[in-house]
């Protein structure tokens, strides 16, 4: 398996993930895939995109944005990696995740937080695994899918 920043190649197979979550599951919050355009800005802006490249084909992705828009939290980013069906649990959420937090590092990013929607026990123990603490759960703070869902709020300090 090969992780590497994302390219506009890689941008079909990344909505197909993506669209996917957001029409049937519960990982994002979205009820519709977003635009392309979204996923062409993500190439060229100071968000980190890296894809989990199989066999030529792309199965996964990571990517950081910004936390909050004001300046005193520019050292801190909001992760997320979302993984297609078939390649889940074997590894490479977790390949994503250190090749992702080893660029925020390395770009002197001091905290990562991610948020977890619930209930996603295999996502949590990617987060812990991978040095992530939890710092709180928001009770029914989305609903989607016709009921309410929970959010943990995880964070890892870098630095």
């Amino acid at each position: 398996m090969d992780i590497r920043r994302a390219d506009a190649a890689d941008l079909p197979a990344v909505h197909a993930i993506y669209a996917r979550e957001a029409l049937g599951g519960h990982a994002t919050f979205d009820h519709e895939p977003r635009p392309m355009a979204l996923w062409e800005e993500k190439l060229g802006g100071e968000d980190h995109f890296l894809v989990a490249e199989h066999e030529g084909q792309v199965v996964g992705y990571a990517t950081s944005g910004s936390f909050r828009p004001k300046p005193a939290y520019r050292h801190t980013r909001e992760s997320t990696v979302y993984v297609a069906p078939g390649h889940q649990g074997l590894g490479t959420g977790r390949r994503l995740y250190d090749a992702l937090l080893a660029r925020l590092t390395d770009d002197g990013v001091h905290l990562v937080v991610a948020a977890v929607a619930l209930p996603n026990p295999a996502s949590l123990a990617l987060h812990r695994a991978c040095g992530f603490e939890e710092v709180g759960t928001m009770r029914e703070v989305g609903h989607k899918l016709d009921r309410w869902i929970d959010v943990t709020w995880l964070q890892k300090v870098l630095d």
